[in-house]
C-alpha cells in the first residue's frame, strides 16, 4: 500500500502520450527552493492509502480512452521511483497494452531503477542542472545517484524514450550552467530536452 497525494483524470498531452491519469505519490527525498508540489512532504497532504488493485480499480474506467490515444497512466509526485513493487504489481494488474510513464529526480537507489526498466514505457527526468554544486544548493542532496541512473537507463537503449527536464532556476543557474548540462547530456546520448524556466511565486 502506498499514500497519494492525488489522481487526477483526463490529461491530455500533458503526461505524455494520449490521454493519461497522473497517480501522484506521497513522499520526496528532495527538498526543492521552488517546489511544484510542497505538499508531497507534509504529512496532512495524503489524500488516500492504496494498494495497486484499488488504484488499478479507480483508473480502468478509462481504459477505452488510453488504448484509443496510446494513453495510460503517468506515476509523478513526489518521487514514484520510490515505489518500484507498487508500479510492478500495477504493471501486471494493467497489462502490456497502457502506457506507464515515470515523472522522476531519479534520485533514488539504483536498485529502484532497475526493477522499473521492464515495466515503465516512458520516463520525464527532472535534471535541475548537471553541476553538483548547483543540484545541491537548489535540492539539498547531490545529483551523482541522478547522473548514474540515468547514464544507466540509456547504456540500456531506452534514451529514445528518455525526455529530461532542465529548468532555468532564478537565482541558483545561468544560461552558461544550462549550455553545460545541455552538452553533458548530449554528450550521454540524450537528445530529447525540454529547458524552460521554472516560476519564484509559488508560494511554500
Amino acid at each position: 500500500m502506498s499514500s497519494f497525494i492525488g489522481i487526477a483524470r483526463h490529461r491530455l498531452q500533458t503526461d505524455g502520450k494520449g490521454v493519461t491519469t497522473l497517480a501522484a505519490f506521497h513522499g520526496c527525498p528532495l527538498r526543492c527552493r521552488y517546489c511544484l508540489n510542497p505538499q508531497c512532504n507534509r504529512p496532512d497532504s495524503r489524500t488516500a492509502e492504496l494498494t495497486p488493485q484499488e488504484l488499478y480499480d479507480r483508473v480502468k474506467i478509462d481504459q477505452l480512452y488510453f488504448l484509443a490515444t496510446g494513453g495510460g497512466v503517468t506515476f509523478g509526485g513526489g518521487e514514484p521511483a520510490l515505489h518500484p513493487d507498487f508500479i510492478t504489481q500495477f504493471r501486471e494488474l494493467c497489462g502490456p497494452e497502457w502506457n506507464l510513464t515515470l515523472e522522476s529526480s531519479l534520485n533514488v537507489p539504483a536498485e529502484n531503477v532497475r526493477k522499473l526498466l521492464p515495466v515503465v514505457n516512458y520516463y520525464f527526468i527532472d535534471l535541475k542542472d548537471a553541476n553538483d554544486d548547483i543540484y545541491r544548493r537548489y535540492t539539498g542532496q547531490s545529483n551523482m545517484q541522478v547522473k548514474e541512473n540515468l547514464e544507466w537507463l540509456v547504456a540500456n537503449g531506452i534514451a529514445d524514450r528518455i525526455i529530461v527536464r532542465l529548468p532555468r532556476i532564478p537565482d541558483f543557474n545561468t544560461e552558461e550552467d544550462i549550455l553545460r548540462s545541455q552538452q553533458y547530456l548530449h554528450s550521454i546520448g540524450i537528445q530529447h530536452i525540454d529547458v524552460f524556466t521554472y516560476r519564484t511565486d509559488i508560494e511554500k
